[in-house]
């Protein structure tokens, strides 16, 4: 898979906020891409293709809303294509471009994702949005809500592993202080996991400091072949050259009601550990938890972050709660996860969720995250992305060579 090898060379994020009233949604893209741009060292005139990441039409009020993001950076008349797979959309977009590079379809593409979450529409009728990313025949009419969903699967887990609510607690307090670090975080805080316990409760076991946060926000990655970069980016001379290693793609059925049982069951996601074992071998990597140094883990809700440890092949089915507990997982530990913040404590505004992980991935890489959440040494990265309850999912990992 080395030929045409494909590079990161530079990436932006907006500050994500509950409620972003400075501009518009397009203002907030072009903030982000201003930032990939200048960090890249290149000119937005030589950038050959665009892919635009964006889950909802309903919460700008806008359709096809990729050409005027493409207008607003100025794009055209160049080519843009849109990508949309729920919460996965962001990695999904990412995993997209790979492949143009790849292909040959061109040899330079600009990846920018956003959302606007909090502007038109009170939380419940986000909720409401949200929840037509299911089954609209079967699932949404009995009033079905992703939380719901995310609840029935911890709630297998927890009965199978003993899996407890105290362990789900500490994902949240530990996104959260991460955030502490990042100053485009959405939910920074300091919290105990009584604060979490003591919160009200959602869906149980679910309580509302266990949950991602709805956010305004944009992300933009820029990403050529190794060739262009050297003719093209000033990021490729002056930074740490970070390399796309490897992306997988896995999906599962809807209606959890029909995934196989009793394995992997309700509270696996197999399409995640497709994904992830497709991204693996294109890596070339055997043991996750050794060989990779840092991760974005795609944490919707808390307990889904300890899913998805073991999804991952970081650890067996039913350990992540108890190396969550030894500290696996914090920053100093063996498997560093979510310094960004994420989902929980960073923010979640879904078509540039996965975009952002990408730009934590490759500053973790760098040596560029900052005091307080930088990884040591990191030289190999990947981030998750997940659509509806593991329907869709993309597995994305980059790589410092120097």
């Amino acid at each position: 898979m080395e030929e045409r090898p494909v590079v990161v060379l530079g990436g932006g994020i907006s500050k994500f906020a509950a409620e972003r009233r400075d501009g518009t949604i397009r203002d907030w893209m072009v903030e982000a891409v201003q930032e990939a741009v200048q960090d890249a060292g290149v000119e937005i005139e030589e950038i050959e293709h665009a892919t635009t990441s964006y889950f909802s039409d309903h919460f700008d009020k806008q359709l096809k809303q990729g050409a005027i993001f493409h207008d607003s950076i100025g794009m055209c008349p160049k080519p843009n294509v849109r990508v949309e797979g729920g919460g996965g959309t962001g990695g999904l977009a990412l995993r997209n471009a790979y492949a143009y590079l790849k292909a040959g379809l061109c040899d330079s593409m600009i990846v920018y994702g956003a959302e606007n979450m909090g502007r038109h529409v009170p939380s419940d009728v986000s909720q409401q949005f949200i929840a037509m990313a299911s089954d609209t025949d079967w699932e949404y009419l009995v009033g079905g809500f992703y939380i719901a969903y995310y609840a029935v699967m911890i709630q297998e887990h927890m009965r199978r592993y003993g899996t407890t609510e105290e362990q789900m607690a500490m994902v949240s307090v530990k996104n959260h202080r991460n955030a502490l670090h990042n100053p485009k975080a959405h939910g920074p805080m300091k919290i105990t996991v009584e604060d979490v316990m003591k919160s009200p409760m959602i869906a149980a076991p679910y309580k509302r400091l266990d949950c991602s946060l709805l956010s305004d926000g944009a992300a933009c990655l820029i990403l050529s072949t190794e060739e262009w970069a050297k003719k093209h980016a000033k990021s490729w001379q002056a930074k740490p050259h970070i390399y796309f290693a490897g992306t997988g793609c896995g999906t599962d059925f809807m209606r959890m009601g029909d995934r196989p049982r009793p394995n992997p069951g309700i509270c696996h996601f197999r399409g995640k550990q497709v994904a992830s074992q497709q991204a693996y071998a294109m890596a070339g990597i055997k043991n996750p938890l050794k060989e990779i140094d840092v991760a974005e883990i795609h944490d919707a809700y808390s307990g889904v972050e300890i899913q998805s440890y073991e999804d991952l092949g970081f650890c067996k089915h039913g350990e992540g709660g108890r190396l969550l507990e030894e500290g696996v997982f914090d920053l100093g530990g063996e498997l560093p996860c979510n310094t960004s913040g994420g989902l929980i404590g960073f923010g979640h505004p879904v078509g540039a969720t996965g975009v952002a992980q990408g730009v934590e991935i490759m500053l973790q890489l760098r040596g560029e995250a900052g005091p307080g959440r930088q990884v040591k040494g990191a030289r190999r990265g990947l981030m998750d992305s997940h659509g509806g309850t593991g329907t869709f999912v993309a597995v994305n990992i980059f790589e410092r060579r120097d």
